[in-house]
């Protein structure tokens, strides 16, 4: 039954080797294992497992090489790309979703024949769901492509990035359950994901107790620290959260972020009071020159009429290792205690 299962998944018979697959494919072995491990597939010897899809999967590969269109060092930057973001949604599908779904509905039935027509049934649906939403995250991406200006801002950008996490999540994982552990990893990333995605940010990783995201402009980034402050803190069942933010240019590879600006982030949350925001600098500037939030105190007074949403409060320079000194900023918004 458990082979049923797999081979419905697959979709085709497994009719070649390794070696039979590559020759196929029209492909070298030493490319063809390349790729085989770069989308996260183990080395198999030569046993006979592979199929036509295989095949196919390989000669698309090595034919946009051959066009001219990816390098070969791209097209393997491809499959592990696609390889470690798809093997991540696989391990969550049966974690998660097909192992609730499975639940023997009379006793002696296994759960593997209560799997086989649930599969049937959802595979193709979820194969559709999986397209759309590729398709849908590829226009949002090169839509911020093509506003860039200019080639090397298209890797190197200004950005403002976030870092948001939970205190004292180790103590948490030694006094709770493994399920209890699960149920508020999940709704902290849930409820995360969805305040980042809401404002028109992009999560870039979950880490557990953590997560980043990047945003194309300040305002927008420190909205979404003060949302998650703010939503998690209504959360009873949840721990207090530590935001930190930095604008500045960043490095973007395939959809991680790297650089100074994402370290000095990663050093404002560490640093941060519990269900508290903290800037860099640079962010101020950002938020200031978009009369976002003013210079002062005494500028808000003088500013007649002017309407600011946020507030920021200096805090005491502090050195940062591999940084140098830093001036922290606390972030609030405007009308709130300590404004």
């Amino acid at each position: 039954m458990a082979l049923q299962i797999e081979q419905l998944i697959i979709g085709a018979e497994r009719q070649y080797t390794p070696f039979q697959a590559a020759r196929a494919a029209g492909v070298s072995m030493e490319l063809a294992s390349r790729f085989w491990r770069a989308m996260g597939f183990p080395d198999i010897g030569q046993a006979k497992v592979l199929t036509e899809a295989d095949v196919l999967a390989l000669r698309r590969l090595a034919g946009l090489v051959e066009a001219g269109l990816l390098s070969e060092p791209m097209a393997v930057q491809v499959a592990r790309s696609t390889g470690q973001t798809t093997a991540r949604l696989a391990d969550w599908q049966i974690d998660s979703f097909l192992e609730g779904l499975t639940e023997p509905p009379e006793p002696g039935m296994t759960r593997t024949e209560v799997a086989l027509p649930l599969v049937e049934l959802l595979l193709p649906e979820l194969q559709e769901f999986l397209v759309y939403v590729w398709r849908r995250q590829l226009a949002a991406a090169t839509g911020r492509v093509v506003q860039a200006q200019d080639d090397k801002e298209m890797v190197n950008r200004r950005l403002a990035v976030g870092f948001a996490d939970l205190v004292g999540f180790t103590r948490l994982t030694r006094r709770l359950e493994e399920e209890e552990l699960g149920e508020l990893v999940e709704a902290f990333e849930t409820t995360a994901a969805d305040q980042v995605a809401a404002q028109g940010g992009r999560l870039i990783k979950t880490l557990g107790d953590e997560v980043l995201f990047a945003v194309d402009d300040a305002g927008t980034a420190a909205d979404i620290g003060l949302r998650l402050v703010e939503t998690l803190g209504d959360d009873p069942m949840m721990p207090e959260l530590r935001v930190g933010i930095a604008f500045g240019t960043v490095t973007t590879r395939m959809g991680d972020v790297f650089g100074n600006t994402v370290n000095l982030a990663s050093r404002l949350t560490s640093i941060a009071p519990k269900d508290m925001v903290l800037v860099d600098g640079a962010m101020r500037e950002e938020l200031t020159a978009a009369r976002l939030a003013p210079q002062s105190e005494k500028a808000a007074d003088e500013a007649h009429g002017a309407s600011y949403r946020f507030a920021l409060q200096p805090l005491y320079q502090r050195p940062v290792r591999g940084l140098g000194i830093v001036e922290p900023w606390l972030l609030t918004r405007r009308g709130e205690v300590g404004s």
